[in-house]
């Protein structure tokens, strides 16, 4: 799936509205229902949507914008790494979802992923901002200035670099390794209970 390109004179909660409607959203982009759907290949998934989630996609949703990131599963698998490399902070949530989300996408679409991560790591994305009116009328292009996405392209990507690579390595083994090694742990307390 393609990600619609939007006009880079547009104000963000112009792109923002239009993002709602191609993605089918809602006109609030889903953020006051109680419980939102998440696809994960053809299985649905419904979760619910806590307030730290929505502190959470409001930014996400503008992160889809600048970025160009599609909002199918691989699409979300790139947002997620590029969220994660460029550090979400204070979002709990986001750091949740995006590790279960880059997991998937290191599974699924390893490349894409990691060229997503590398990105992260050289642009800034809104965590550190206040969402209020000033944010969503700035344009287009001048939020993709301000995050360094101007220069950087899902076409052209800068080259990685050996840390780059390093730190991609840490984040794969720490969204594998976790539930790798729960899920080990209770076999093994499964296997000492039976014995």
């Amino acid at each position: 799936m393609d990600a619609p390109r939007y006009d880079p004179d547009s104000t963000m909660l112009d792109a923002r509205t239009r993002y709602f409607e191609l993605n089918g959203f809602g006109p609030d982009g889903g953020y006051s229902a109680a419980w939102v759907q998440v696809e994960i290949g053809s299985i649905p998934l419904r979760i619910p949507n806590t307030a730290s989630r929505v502190r959470a996609v409001r930014y996400h949703d503008l992160h889809h914008i600048v970025t160009g990131y599609a909002t199918d599963m691989k699409g979300e698998s790139e947002i997620s790494a590029w969220e994660l490399a460029s550090n979400c902070r204070d979002f709990y949530a986001a750091w949740v979802l995006n590790g279960a989300a880059f997991a998937y996408g290191l599974l699924v679409c390893p490349r894409r992923v990691r060229a997503a991560f590398i990105r992260g790591c050289h642009t800034r994305n809104l965590y550190d901002r206040d969402f209020n009116d000033a944010l969503l009328g700035r344009t287009v292009a001048k939020l993709r200035a301000e995050l360094a996405l101007d220069d950087d392209t899902l076409e052209a990507p800068r080259p990685a670099t050996t840390r780059d690579r390093l730190v991609f390595a840490v984040a794969a083994m720490l969204v594998l390794g976790v539930p790798i090694g729960l899920l080990a742990a209770v076999v093994a307390g499964l296997i000492a209970w039976l014995c």
